[in-house]
């Protein structure tokens, strides 16, 4: 395994858009980052997805698609429709995404449970989870498919669901511009013989760095779990393994900082 690392933590300010003033431990939402496929559910994969979307598109809701019945998975119409609902309510288009475009960043989106006395064959909601870096909240709201409105609408503070596909795939974004990812790069020319400029040249996967879980946190860490923050694994696609598991980055205030 090539190791990309010392012992002594640093933080690197990578360009791009500050660090939030608040924050989110706790509910985990979003599991989709699986390095290959991944489910409509919750984002799909990671290494190997195509480029991530832009901005999000603050547009009127689709018309209703394929609809499923009682309690089967969303279907993809479905998915395209609730997120599109949930995005309609006013200030949306002043939240953040993980790279600083307009709207939040989509994190999951999954079939919600029957109110409290409903029949089945009611009504068919969907809860659908965001997070805006410009505040360093997540929201979560519950549309009604039926009658295309957000039912209930609520921000949290200190609650960090996993990362997104696309949240990792900035996070390699972020170490491949720093300073601190001159070792990845050099790593994998000595295990393929070429320069490494992109992120689709590697495969790629990881989840939110925990604060509570680490022995020794960096002062430079210090935010993380009010501030988004996540651990990557890579490797060659189909070949070597390239050790990133010391690079942290925090996406909030994108910087990235090694650890021993």
């Amino acid at each position: 395994m090539a190791v990309t690392g010392t012992a002594i933590a640093v933080a690197v300010a990578v360009p791009g858009s500050a660090g939030a003033d608040d924050a989110p431990p706790g509910r985990t939402a979003a599991q989709g980052s699986q390095a290959a496929g991944g489910s409509g559910q919750q984002g799909g994969g990671a290494g190997d997805a195509g480029p991530p979307p832009g901005p999000a598109a603050l547009a009127s809701a689709p018309p209703e698609g394929a609809k499923g019945i009682g309690t089967d998975p969303l279907t993809d119409d479905e998915l395209r429709r609730a997120e599109a609902l949930a995005l309609t309510p006013p200030g949306a288009a002043a939240q953040k995404n993980v790279e600083g475009g307009r709207g939040p960043q989509h994190l999951a989106t999954e079939l919600a449970d029957p109110l409290p006395g409903e029949q089945s064959g009611g009504p068919r909601r969907a809860e659908v989870r965001f997070y805006d870096y410009g505040r360093d909240e997540l929201i979560t709201r519950t549309v009604n498919l039926d009658t295309g409105k957000v039912e209930q609408s609520g921000t949290q503070r200190g609650v960090q669901p996993s990362a997104h596909p696309e949240e990792l795939r900035e996070a390699l974004g972020l170490i491949l511009a720093s300073p601190l990812g001159k070792g990845v790069k050099e790593d994998y020319k000595d295990a393929t013989g070429k320069e490494l400029t992109s992120t689709g040249q590697l495969w790629f996967n990881g989840d939110l760095y925990r604060t509570y879980r680490e022995a020794d946190v960096p002062p430079q860490l210090a935010e993380c779990g009010e501030h988004r923050c996540v651990r990557l694994v890579t490797k060659v696609l189909n070949g070597a393994w390239i050790d990133t598991r010391n690079l942290i980055v925090d996406l909030s205030a994108r910087t990235v900082t090694r650890v021993g």
